[in-house]
């Protein structure tokens, strides 16, 4: 989906070194994008770099530096990762705030909208308050290890999707490699 968008922008002379997100809908006619940004897409990003071996931030110097061509290929871990945000009540209008957080201190778990109260326990302090993700061999592996990890975790009014990576996961949508 990338490849065009940067091959017309070198065309045009507008060659780019940097992150170039996509973001995806899958329709009934396959993958359509719906938005680029120069940027890291979160948390669609998170999943992606779950499985990425290679070291960021040697990636990161070598796009900055001119050097991104002389680096021998990216590294994957073979599997697949499920990212499900957990969000605050109310979102996505006015989230409520400073709810306490239990249960967030686990690997696989990123802090979005986290803050800390006057007596350092752990709050909501923002829409997206976490995402969680699960790693395993295939995508069904994926969505329980994330899953699992959500069910132990208790936000008041804190909700989130069970549906992500489902349609995937049972083979109603593909994507061709």
């Amino acid at each position: 989906m990338c490849e065009p968008v940067a091959r017309e922008m070198v065309a045009r002379g507008c060659g780019f070194s940097g992150l170039l997100y996509a973001g995806l809908a899958i329709t009934s006619n396959g993958p359509e994008v719906v938005e680029f940004n120069c940027r890291f897409g979160d948390p669609e990003t998170q999943a992606v770099l779950a499985l990425l071996e290679t070291p960021l931030a040697q990636t990161l110097n070598a796009v900055a530096t001119g050097t991104l061509a002389e680096q021998p290929p990216l590294v994957w871990r073979d599997g697949a990762a499920v990212t499900v945000v957990l969000a605050a009540e109310n979102y996505p209008a006015t989230p409520r705030r400073g709810d306490l957080i239990t249960g967030a201190e686990q690997p696989g778990v990123l802090h979005a909208g986290t803050g800390r109260d006057a007596d350092g326990n752990l709050v909501s302090a923002g829409g997206r308050v976490l995402s969680v993700v699960g790693t395993g061999a295939d995508l069904a592996a994926a969505r329980a290890e994330a899953y699992r990890i959500l069910d132990g975790i208790e936000l008041a009014g804190g909700h989130f999707r069970r549906d992500i990576g489902q349609a995937a996961e049972e083979g109603h949508i593909s994507i061709p490699g």
